[in-house]
């Protein structure tokens, strides 16, 4: 089959979560195209892989590359948050845990579903098309104040007010419902001198936009907690995050985890019952090199963090 996204730093993947003893059993809690299930199956014999996915389409993919591992690895259709929350009784502790928060290539170029400016399509982005509000839904409910708000929180945008007034009043002349509209009332927004730039200028809104349909920020926490509840003491934790705001999620909650008194600081004689659960592996956390830059120009901004549970 063809195989449309590149896995990221898949070597340092192996190297940080591959199997440290025989009969273990991961997690791939964001499988994608299985790039990185496909890499680690074929490289350890006896591994066993549990994949997750909220796109039923992509799993499809993802059943279809690692069915030649037959038994070795089974799928889970659903939200990674939800499949750690309950997590299935016949199913033993996780020995590790892969969660990769980027959106896989193929979302961009083969879902249809509006995730990229550079095709003119219905304005989607939901990765569950079953679950809560397309983008086009969302923008054609939220108030201008709400809307100029969520293109800066999540994504920074400096233009998000003139952005948000410009797409309010193309709202009140006709609904927005595809990709070619909104990238071009975005680009009536913002100054000529950001229209031709290297970056294109509808970037941060349509990524603004698909975190907020997907929840991938708010749902974030509740996802780091259940996954690490779940994981087999001793057992390890990988994220890669593609931006700087759910890369400080991750960063500040590893960091938390790994106090050894939680207790506020102006308390003279700390009562904490709480204890260290965790040892960080990765400090500030490892990023591509300039050969896989070179040859995955989407990996340049991923960043992976991984974590041991010891408690």
């Amino acid at each position: 089959m063809e195989v449309i996204h590149t896995p990221v730093l898949l070597e340092e993947v192996i190297s940080l979560l591959g199997p440290r003893k025989a009969g273990e059993l991961m997690v791939d809690a964001t499988l994608g195209e299985g790039g990185h299930s496909f890499a680690l199956l074929s490289r350890f014999n006896d591994l066993k892989i549990v994949g997750i996915d909220a796109d039923a389409g992509i799993m499809e993919r993802a059943k279809e590359r690692l069915a030649v591992f037959g038994e070795r690895v089974r799928f889970h259709s659903c939200w990674s948050q939800d499949f750690f929350a309950e997590y299935p009784r016949e199913l033993k502790r996780p020995d590790t845990i892969l969660i990769d928060l980027g959106v896989s290539l193929y979302h961009y170029e083969k879902s249809g579903r509006g995730f990229s400016f550079r095709k003119d399509e219905e304005l989607d982005m939901r990765l569950d098309t079953g679950r809560g509000q397309s983008a086009a839904e969302l923008i054609a409910r939220l108030p201008e104040k709400e809307l100029a708000g969520l293109l800066y929180d999540n994504a920074g945008e400096r233009f998000s007010r003139r952005i948000a007034r410009l797409i309010v009043e193309a709202r009140n002349r006709g609904r927005i419902t595809s990709t070619a509209a909104l990238a071009e009332i975005v680009e009536r927004a913002v100054p000529p001198s950001c229209r031709h730039t290297k970056v294109h200028p509808a970037t941060k809104t349509f990524q603004a936009l698909r975190i907020a349909v997907n929840g991938e920020l708010s749902a974030l926490p509740g996802l780091l907690e259940n996954s690490l509840q779940v994981l087999a003491n001793g057992g390890r934790l990988g994220v890669i995050s593609f931006h700087s705001l759910e890369d400080r999620i991750v960063k500040n909650f590893f960091r938390e985890k790994n106090k050894t008194c939680t207790c506020p600081s102006e308390m003279p004689i700390g009562r904490c019952e709480e204890h260290r659960v965790l040892t960080l592996l990765t400090r500030k956390g490892l990023s591509p090199g300039i050969d896989e830059i070179e040859r995955n120009p989407p990996s340049r901004s991923a960043r992976l963090r991984v974590v041991e549970k010891i408690l």
